[in-house]
């Protein structure tokens, strides 16, 4: 007998390690998570967990190797510049039991780039072509100052336009699962007299997920019902349950102020 080929939609999912002691204490305002989540998800792939940790060699290795090993992409941000707290490089290197040296294509790509600028080519500017031994970079065209991918982590810089840039050039590389959709429906009610409903529907729908956000315009509470699910049929089901519901909790009762 012959094998049915696996026509299952394939989800690829993935992680990102945010590094750096100035987002920990607030005097940074990380912006790289929300654009990274926002171009994973129109790609087809699952952000399923967030990490920030400080500059700190073991923390960062325990956060990459156990990332790593749950999922088919890792992608860090911060701490590949050219000062001493920069040392997402060694940290990757060590969490693959490998070592970290300057890179030869990344230094004669950035020693041509200080030289066309006239600055001097200083060893803190030579820190920012070290990398894992056998990593291949991603292109920098903000700061010419390339990342790296080490097996399945994808290591970028921490200042948003260049993490934004790096991204791009990420993407086209990756593989990719099947897109999430998503339909909303506005509910002029508060969570509180939808959550029994609303879980019930939710049970009955397993192939999707249902989530209820709560809006407060200042008089009272409203609530917006997002349907998230990969196939349209499945939304368009539990959308109708919800509508239903609505219908019957505006027959019954008048939205209530929280």
């Amino acid at each position: 007998m012959t094998a049915m080929p696996d026509t299952s939609p394939t989800t690829v999912t993935a992680a990102a390690l945010a590094i750096g002691d100035e987002l920990l204490s607030g005097r940074t305002k990380d912006k790289n998570i929300a654009h990274l989540a926002e171009m994973l998800t129109a790609s087809g792939i699952a952000l399923e967990e967030v990490r920030i940790v400080p500059d700190d060699q073991d923390r960062i290795v325990e956060a990459l190797n156990a990332l790593r090993a749950r999922y088919d992409y890792v992608f860090t941000s911060g701490g590949i510049g050219p000062t001493h707290d920069d040392i997402t490089a060694d940290a990757v290197a060590a969490a693959f039991g490998i070592g970290c040296d300057h890179d030869p294509d990344a230094l004669e790509l950035l020693g041509d780039h200080y030289a066309e600028r006239g600055l001097e080519f200083t060893p803190a500017r030579r820190r920012m072509a070290r990398m894992p031994v056998g990593s291949r970079h991603i292109a920098n065209p903000v700061s010419c100052a390339p990342g790296f991918i080490t097996g399945n982590v994808h290591v970028m810089a921490g200042v948003p336009s260049v993490f934004q840039a790096m991204l791009d050039n990420v993407l086209p590389t990756l593989k990719t699962g099947v897109k999430m959709l998503s339909d909303k429906v506005s509910c002029p009610f508060g969570e509180g007299d939808i959550g029994d409903p609303l879980s019930a529907i939710a049970k009955a729908h397993p192939d999707v997920n249902i989530g209820s956000y709560p809006r407060f315009s200042g008089q009272g509470f409203s609530t917006e019902i997002v349907i998230r699910g990969h196939d349209l049929t499945a939304i368009s089901a539990a959308r109708l349950d919800v509508e239903a519901m609505l219908e019957r909790l505006t027959g019954d009762t008048h939205p209530s102020p929280a």
